[in-house]
C-alpha cells in the first residue's frame, strides 16, 4: 500500500483509494481520476487487507475497488468497511461479467459498477455523475416525498435541465430526441448528421447525457483505429 501526502485543508476535495492488485493498471486509474476535479488520489492498495488498513488509516470518501484480490474477492471487503464503522462509496472496478457478481455488488450498495478496460471518459462521467449525487445527498433538505425520490433518482429534473456553461437548452432538446428516436445507438457523426450541429458539440452534449445517467455509451471496435463511441439513451 502506499500514500501521498496531500496538503491539509483542500477545501471541497473528495479522496479516493484505488485497489488493485496490478501496480500498472492502479497507476493508470490513479492518473485517471487525478484528471478530473474535485478528486484527488491519497492511497493505493493491492490487497483485501491493505484496503481496509488503508480505510482506516486515510479515511478515503470513495474507494475504486478491483475484485479479482489475490487474498480476498472484492465484494468481501465491503461488509469488514461497515462492520469498522466506514461509510466510504464504493465503485467497483473490475472485469468481471457475471451476473451473480453484479447483483452481489448492487446488495454492497456501490455507487458504480465499470467493466474493464475502459477509456478514461468512461471513469470521468462516473465520477462526476458520482459528485453531483454525493453533494445532491449532503446539502438536500427533506420536505416533501418530491425532495425524497429526487435524491432516490439521481437526478434534479428533465434531462436537459441544469445544463453547463455554453450549453443551450434547444440543442440539448435536438440531441436528446436524436437519440430517444434512434433505432440502437449513435455515434457522434451520425447524431451531428441528424441534428445539423458539429461533430465536436454532438459529442459534447451526448458526453453530458452520459455524464448525468440519462445515456449508456458503449465501444465498437473496427479493424484499425480507436474505437468508436456510441450511444443510447437510457430507458
Amino acid at each position: 500500500m502506499s500514500a501521498t501526502p496531500e496538503p491539509n485543508g483542500t477545501a471541497g476535495a473528495l479522496d479516493v483509494l484505488v485497489v488493485d492488485d496490478d501496480f500498472m493498471v492502479a497507476r493508470v486509474h490513479r492518473a485517471f481520476v487525478e484528471r478530473v476535479r474535485p478528486f484527488r488520489v491519497v492511497g493505493v492498495a493491492s490487497t483485501g487487507e491493505q484496503a481496509v488498513t488503508a480505510v482506516d488509516e486515510l479515511r478515503p470518501d470513495l474507494v475504486l475497488l478491483d475484485l479479482y484480490l489475490p487474498d480476498v474477492f472484492g465484494l468481501d471487503v465491503i461488509p469488514r468497511l461497515r462492520a469498522a464503522g466506514h461509510d466510504c462509496d464504493v465503485m467497483v472496478i473490475s472485469a468481471a461479467r457475471e451476473a451473480d457478481t453484479v447483483r452481489g455488488a448492487v446488495r454492497h450498495g456501490v455507487v458504480d459498477y465499470l467493466l474493464k478496460p475502459f477509456e478514461f471518459e468512461d471513469l470521468r462521467s462516473r465520477l462526476e455523475r458520482y459528485a453531483i449525487q454525493r453533494g445532491r445527498l449532503l446539502t438536500t433538505v427533506v420536505r416533501s416525498q418530491a425532495d425524497v425520490d429526487r435524491v432516490l433518482s439521481g437526478g434534479s429534473g428533465p434531462a436537459s435541465g441544469g445544463l453547463p456553461k455554453g450549453m443551450s437548452v434547444e440543442t440539448a432538446d435536438l440531441v436528446e430526441r436524436a437519440l430517444r428516436d434512434t433505432d440502437g445507438t449513435l455515434s457522434a457523426t451520425e447524431c451531428a448528421t441528424l441534428t445539423g450541429v458539429s461533430r465536436v458539440s454532438a459529442r459534447r452534449y451526448l458526453e453530458h447525457f452520459h455524464s448525468t445517467g440519462s445515456a449508456d455509451v458503449a465501444l465498437r471496435y473496427g479493424v484499425a483505429g480507436r474505437p468508436e463511441r456510441r450511444y443510447s439513451w437510457r430507458a
